[in-house]
């Protein structure tokens, strides 16, 4: 059997984290989202609290008000990637596993068995699943999907400028809402089994 790597991309309150999960029990390897902030505070000698800070604030106000470096205003920033870059590639390079987020599809565009998924629900949807599966209450919810989303588009400009749109360098687009979390898991981890466990 090859060895591959599956990335996801996600928008807030897809559950692409949750369904991330489910495939990795399916298929019997990895999946890494935590672990990737855990491994960045080791290397960089930094808490992981910090790390998680920048990596929710990359581009904002914020970010230069907490770390105002004299090495550039995002400097933090661009070092918590670069690492993250290294680490990501590490992973990827010795097993099969499935990696969330972090511009994985474009740091691993020259690998030769990579999957590049992006899970999305519509607007509604993911408010009731920030309301009854994340135990939000319907203020914060909006303001996270608002916030969270801008965040993670602003990484991917920062990052990955070379793409236009959610449609560049992902190979399959699946709206959760239509699946559920174990039914898109079960469809994924079906096309992965398809296509390198044979």
């Amino acid at each position: 059997m090859e060895q591959y790597v599956v990335t996801i991309s996600r928008q807030f309150a897809s559950m692409g984290r949750t369904i991330a999960q489910k495939m990795s029990e399916t298929l019997g390897i990895e999946f890494f989202d935590r672990d990737i902030v855990e491994a960045t505070a080791a290397r960089m000698g930094q808490s992981i609290s910090a790390i998680s800070d920048v990596e929710e604030s990359t581009g904002t106000f914020y970010l230069k008000k907490k770390y105002p470096f004299n090495m550039g205003i995002y400097s933090i920033s661009d070092e918590v990637f670069y690492v993250q870059k290294n680490i990501i590639r590490d992973m990827a390079s010795k097993q099969s596993c499935i990696i969330v987020g972090r511009c994985a599809d474009s740091i691993l565009k020259d690998f030769k068995n990579c999957l590049n998924i992006y899970i999305y629900a519509p607007y509604e949807a993911r408010l009731y699943n920030c309301t009854h599966d994340l135990m939000m209450d319907e203020k914060t919810a909006k303001k996270m999907i608002r916030e969270v989303d801008a965040a993670r588009t602003n990484y991917q400009r920062k990052y990955c400028p070379e793409e236009k749109s959610v449609f560049d360098n992902k190979h399959i687009m699946i709206d959760s809402s239509q699946f559920g979390i174990d039914g898109s898991a079960a469809v994924l981890s079906q096309i992965v089994m398809e296509r390198w466990k044979k």
